[in-house]
């Protein structure tokens, strides 16, 4: 593969800008009025994931927040930040978590070929395969084991996004977007939708919680009352 030199990437720039400005004139004034993206994109850092391309979307489409093996931690202030400025302040209606087969992270974590902050970073990956270590290490090759567990890892990130304050709160307001976790295959470059059933990881009300509303609404009642 060629890869840019520095000096490319900016005149690659100018001759996107200059193509973009013979199709739409107004096109950059319009970008600066400001972003409603509807998708937040939770990814892979993986370099070759340029996630525009694969999804022929344009810029202000996706709010997007990337690290390694796509990772939803509730300990990361700055996931954490992105996640509640899309849900609160843009409105997102989707959030994606996308994975990826042959990914880094996910080898890094099934056959733990590094040390430093990089493995504990993706020690949580490591947790899942132990948690579903028979199932995996019955699939007959490498390849199928590392892409069952990236798939696995999707799901359970999926899972982590309905842990976090943010998300139950839009829960409880009945105002939360839609979660959705994917995984593409840089072979084909197509995504795979895991169709990832979310109902289970809702809010649901206590029946205890409810009697205590309704007795602090009429407690209320009866002060605003006195």
């Amino acid at each position: 593969m060629k890869y840019n030199s520095i000096d490319e990437l900016l005149r690659n720039n100018q001759a996107w800008v200059a193509e973009k400005l013979a199709l739409d004139p107004t096109y950059f004034q319009e970008l600066s009025n400001g972003q409603t993206p509807p998708f937040l994109y939770i990814g892979c850092s993986d370099s070759r994931l340029a996630l525009t391309r694969f999804t022929g979307t344009e810029p202000g489409e996706l709010f997007v927040h990337r690290n390694i093996a796509n990772q939803v931690s509730l300990t990361d202030i700055n996931f954490l930040a992105v996640l509640e400025y899309a849900i609160l302040h843009l409105g997102v209606e989707h959030i994606i978590v996308c994975g990826h087969y042959d990914c880094g992270g996910i080898k890094t974590a099934l056959e733990g070929r590094t040390i430093g902050i990089l493995d504990n970073w993706v020690n949580p990956i490591r947790e899942l395969y132990l948690q579903k270590q028979e199932e995996i290490d019955a699939l007959p090759t490498r390849e199928e084991r590392l892409n069952r567990l990236a798939e696995i890892n999707v799901v359970a990130q999926v899972k982590n996004i309905y842990q976090t304050s943010i998300m139950r709160q839009v829960l409880y307001e009945r105002k939360a977007p839609m979660v959705h976790g994917w995984v593409l295959d840089i072979s084909t470059g197509l995504i795979k939708d895991l169709n990832v059933l979310t109902k289970q990881w809702q809010l649901h009300i206590c029946p205890l919680l409810l009697e205590f509303r309704l007795y602090a609404m009429l407690k209320n009642d009866s002060n605003f009352g006195i």
